[in-house]
């Protein structure tokens, strides 16, 4: 079992000499090969919770569990995607995805093996011999995601993974995660700005508040997916068409709305 639990976590700073509150007692828990999202305002505390299942920052308060042990630092069972690509620029992309895959005791036959697999999944092929600047920013972002999955990691991490990309290629890469999700379950905590792309990738989505960040509330999105068939249309505009998403975004779009302005309706 995978699960990440956030059992009352706080993180603080400090900055110019005075500690001020970033996330403010968080209490969440992601269930094994679940797919939640988390959006909220900019300085909410998103990406810092991402970092601490992470184990790249610790809380200052609280505890956080993976798999039902305490996180102490980076370990093998995660795997990170950020919005930069950050690729090897000397390496080629199959050097790339397979790179991970040194620290490991695995043969080179398999290796071999598992980096294909991941090539033909993430839809590379041809590319194999290509280096990162060849590359468009959505293969870039199929390279990265490939180098996480082929540690067949129990968590995968994504910190807006898609956000430096154009709108259009945003777009393919949203329906790419979805087919890879489906096909490959991975726990997954996904951090992003854009609501319809949480609620169109997302089991649940949790809702943020300005900072000191705390939960404002958590949408179910799965029953609502699988009772009106969503898993049946492989493209998000057919998605976003239909009246449950609509009203869905519509509910996420209101309660950012009286975060970001305090706007009560």
């Amino acid at each position: 079992m995978a699960d990440i639990v956030f059992d009352s976590v706080q993180r603080s700073f400090k900055q110019g000499g005075k500690e001020f509150l970033a996330v403010g007692g968080i209490n969440l828990t992601v269930r094994d090969k679940e797919f939640v999202a988390i959006v909220g305002p900019s300085g909410c505390g998103k990406t810092t919770c991402m970092r601490m299942v992470a184990g790249l920052e610790m809380p200052t308060k609280g505890h956080v569990l993976v798999g039902g042990k305490e996180v102490k630092g980076p370990g093998p069972d995660r795997a990170v995607v950020f919005q930069q690509f950050a690729l090897f620029p000397w390496k080629t992309v199959q050097q790339n995805i397979e790179f991970g895959l040194k620290s490991m005791n695995i043969d080179a036959s398999k290796k071999a093996e598992k980096t294909a697999r991941l090539i033909d999944l993430m839809g590379l092929q041809g590319y194999e011999h290509a280096y990162p600047h060849q590359l468009s920013g959505g293969m870039q972002q199929r390279v990265a995601i490939a180098r996480a999955y082929v540690l067949d990691p129990e968590v995968l991490l994504m910190d807006e993974p898609f956000g430096a990309l154009d709108a259009q290629t945003r777009v393919v890469m949203q329906e790419e995660l979805v087919r890879l999700a489906r096909k490959n379950p991975k726990t997954v905590l996904f951090i992003t700005h854009a609501v319809e792309e949480a609620v169109y990738l997302a089991d649940r989505v949790v809702v943020m508040s300005r900072r000191p960040g705390l939960i404002r509330d958590v949408i179910e999105i799965k029953p609502i997916r699988e009772k009106e068939g969503w898993d049946q249309h492989s493209r998000i505009e057919d998605v976003m068409d239909l009246n449950s998403f609509v009203q869905l975004r519509s509910h996420i779009w209101k309660l950012l709305r009286e975060q970001n302005l305090g706007v009560d309706h």
